[in-house]
């Protein structure tokens, strides 16, 4: 790779919100394990998603989930707990994230240190091209409804839920908080608290400079394995278009780039910009009112902190409680410690665990 090519894969990583993705990261700092702490259960079930059917890149419509049961929850037969619903990032799936917050550690450890035991559970929303974007398309299958709706109903029908949108929390992390955001704002009448995590994807997107190397490599792409050999940022760029501009009449991908011959493509920059949360926020504040309690986070040396201080200067513009904390890490040095440490104890204090809630 040329010197010019890397500065242009890097400009339009940035572009994206993708760029800490690419950089390397230190490794995730790991919390001590709390002496004492009781065993969670791990169930590994696949869901069915109905709003996956039919998709057309051919991503598998029964999805692997991971749920983990508090320690109680084999015990007291009559006890009913509340959920929080943790998606993932781009290019891993639920087995992987699972693995990049510790857990089942890190649940153990916020149950042993006083949170309120809960169900967690972790869909796997990955794709052929390594991620759904959370969104709606009839190229990958609708992951939004397939979100709040196929694996809460599944959940709430399997499992002893308070099956109540003030029992249910959401959070994710990078693209996981690109879709707690998005789901968020659109679905407030499922969830009750909202935990967004160095969320990626929340800017319109503008004009990338030319790069003929790569558009040659995406129109060479006709299949899963075509897409694998591609380096991180092609296949995000296939990942966003399957989501965001979904062509129905263009096989074999069923997508639109933003480029053709070298030449941006200003409708599908559009259905692009449609699709990021600081340009449709403004229409979702009465729903964002809706929850008991939103928090966001990011690291201080995350190059998506700025869009997620946009994000929470928003909310602060229209009055929504919400809190925003920079801590010290890069995208994913802290990821399982805040899992812990800030993660559970936000919805234990925010969820509602009674049969009626207020």
């Amino acid at each position: 790779m040329t010197k010019m090519i890397k500065v242009l894969f890097v400009a339009i990583a940035f572009q994206l919100g993708l760029a800490s993705l690419l950089i390397a990261q230190v490794q995730t700092q790991v919390p001590p394990v709390i002496p004492g702490a009781k065993p969670v259960t791990l169930e590994r079930i696949k869901i069915h998603g109905a709003s996956l059917e039919g998709n057309l890149e051919g991503d598998a419509v029964d999805r692997d989930v991971l749920v983990f049961l508090p320690p109680s929850y084999a015990t007291d037969k009559h006890h009913r707990y509340p959920v929080i619903y943790a998606l993932h990032g781009y290019s891993i799936g639920a087995e992987q994230w699972s693995h990049e917050i510790h857990v089942p550690q890190t649940i153990q450890g916020a149950f042993a240190q006083g949170a309120k035991e809960m169900i967690v559970v972790l869909p796997d929303s990955k794709t052929i091209h390594n991620g759904s974007m959370y969104s709606s398309s009839i190229t990958t299958g609708d992951f939004e409804r397939f979100i709040s709706h196929d694996l809460v109903a599944y959940i709430d029908a399997h499992y002893r839920t308070l099956p109540n949108r003030q029992s249910r929390g959401l959070v994710g992390h990078s693209m996981g908080g690109y879709g707690a955001t998005r789901i968020g704002m659109k679905h407030s009448d499922v969830f009750g608290s909202l935990y967004i995590m160095s969320p990626c994807c929340l800017s319109a997107r503008s004009a990338s400079p030319a790069n003929p190397d790569l558009e040659k490599a995406l129109a060479e792409v006709k299949n899963e394995e075509d897409s694998a050999k591609l380096n991180f940022f092609a296949r995000a760029q296939l990942a966003s278009a399957a989501a965001w501009s979904p062509d129905p009449k263009n096989p074999p991908l069923y997508l639109d780039l933003p480029t053709k011959d070298g030449v941006p493509q200003p409708d599908v920059l559009a259905r692009w910009a449609a699709n990021a949360p600081l340009a449709f926020v403004d229409q979702y504040i009465g729903d964002l009112r809706q929850y008991r309690a939103i928090a966001m986070d990011v690291g201080d040396q995350d190059g998506l902190r700025i869009d997620a201080g946009k994000l929470h200067e928003v909310f602060d513009r229209y009055g929504l409680a919400n809190s925003f904390e920079i801590y010290s890490g890069t995208h994913t040095s802290a990821v399982a410690d805040r899992f812990q440490n800030h993660v559970m104890p936000f919805f234990s204090k925010n969820l509602c665990f009674e049969t009626h809630c207020r």
